[in-house]
């Protein structure tokens, strides 16, 4: 990849959200906006070659968005109303420097997630809007058809733009019946940059889980004294701090019990075991934790022990059965054996995790997870075809990676 292509890919993976949320702030249509963000990295890609890289691409592709989007309304409103409304908000209203609109991407998200949105939506359109994530990429991430999503996503913006539903960050008194969604949101964005689904993008996108924190971090000033906030950004913090040790050299994904545990960032580690603790003390108080606040506690059990054999797989499992009872979903179920084979051996844990076919059939961490407990068990041919399953299922190049390797030590 030359130079130029490497500017253009860190551009749209730094700026794509600054750019979107900037535009719908100013115009107040999410189709304007995507498209003219999306007009104006196709003429960064045209132009930078020859022209050079600017030596402030947002900037760049700001103001270059901005009259795309103006040519736009041009185009489709020739009424003279509209065409000076265009020419005075070009004119008049120039593009504000990149840094001082942070505040629009949390605008932005806040209008992706809203309630009147069903929740799948809300997490395509944000995945999309902010996240900049392509349609393919957002329909791997939820195991759906792109045609689908893509349909999803265009619903999406028709039905904010007739319900004109404002770009605003809610008021004191709506913030806590919104924001149980917007968690939902960013915590799968963060997901997707921790695990990314694309076979052609990075194995782990810094850029999402970035900004998933930055948002979260934002949200949590908004709301101090909310747990499921504080406990997502704890959980979030506790494993963003094992990005680096999580690939390999030459791109494999490295699994949690042969991470280089030397090679976490301390100073993220400290901070998330800061944040459990103050949730700990609040649910000795009586304040019953919420998922987030739950699995953060996983992590920190993780991350407490210095070598994977002095993992308290015991409070590991007692947390899991803790949260079973708040979300029931398969994938919990599916986590949950994976500790209760530490404990009670893999024999046990795949009785659970057969259970669980119907329900994870197209999930492949489910084939990874049997496959590696029939290794355990001896049963190599079994464990290669769980395998073979699993890669064929999952999209992240490292994982591929990772399980091929597993599959091929097999006797």
């Amino acid at each position: 990849m030359s130079d130029v292509e490497e500017a253009v890919t860190r551009a749209h993976h730094e700026e794509w959200a600054r750019v979107v949320a900037a535009l719908t702030r100013r115009f107040g249509d999410l189709d304007i906006a995507e498209e003219a963000a999306a007009e104006a990295f196709a003429t960064a890609v045209e132009r930078w070659p020859a022209d050079g890289v600017p030596p402030n691409p947002g900037a760049w592709l700001t103001t270059t968005a901005n009259r795309k989007a103006i040519d736009r309304i041009r185009r489709e409103n020739q009424r003279d109303d509209k065409h000076k409304e265009a020419q005075m908000v070009y004119d008049d209203d120039p593009p504000e420097p990149v840094g001082a609109i942070d505040d629009d991407r949390l605008r932005l998200i806040f209008t992706c997630c809203h309630p009147a949105l069903a929740m799948q939506t809300r997490v395509a359109l944000t995945l999309r809007m902010v996240g900049g994530l392509t349609v393919p990429e957002i329909a791997r991430a939820f195991l759906a058809a792109e045609s689908a999503t893509g349909q999803r996503i265009t619903r999406a913006k028709a039905k904010i733009k007739a319900a004109r539903i404002p770009s605003r960050v809610p008021s004191a008194e709506d913030l806590p019946a919104r924001v149980t969604g917007v968690l939902a949101v960013l915590y799968l964005v963060f997901n997707e940059g921790y695990l990314a689904t694309g076979p052609d993008t990075d194995p782990v996108r810094h850029d999402l889980t970035a900004e998933a924190i930055r948002l979260t971090r934002l949200i949590r000033a908004l709301m101090p004294d909310d747990g499921e906030v504080a406990g997502l950004l704890a959980l979030m913090l506790l494993t963003e701090a094992r990005r680096t040790a999580r690939i390999s050299a030459n791109g494999e994904l490295v699994a949690l019990d042969e991470q280089d545990r030397g090679a976490w960032d301390a100073a993220l580690i400290a901070e998330g075991h800061r944040l459990v603790r103050e949730r700990l003390a609040a649910a000795a108080a009586g304040v019953a934790p919420g998922r987030y606040q739950i699995l953060a506690a996983i992590n920190a059990v993780h991350t407490c022990a210095r070598d994977v054999r002095d993992t308290d797989w015991s409070q590991v499992l007692a947390l899991y059965d803790q949260l079973v009872r708040l979300d029931p979903s398969p994938i919990i179920a599916l986590n949950r054996a994976i500790a209760v084979a530490e404990l009670d051996g893999p024999e046990v844990a795949l009785a659970i995790v057969d259970r669980l076919a119907e329900a994870l059939a197209g999930y492949h961490a489910y084939h990874a997870t049997r496959a590696d407990l029939l290794r355990r068990l001896g049963q190599s041919q079994q464990s290669r075809a769980a395998y073979d399953r699993a890669i064929e299922l999952a999209g992240n190049t490292g994982e591929t990676t990772y399980l091929t390797r597993r599959r091929d030590q097999l006797q």
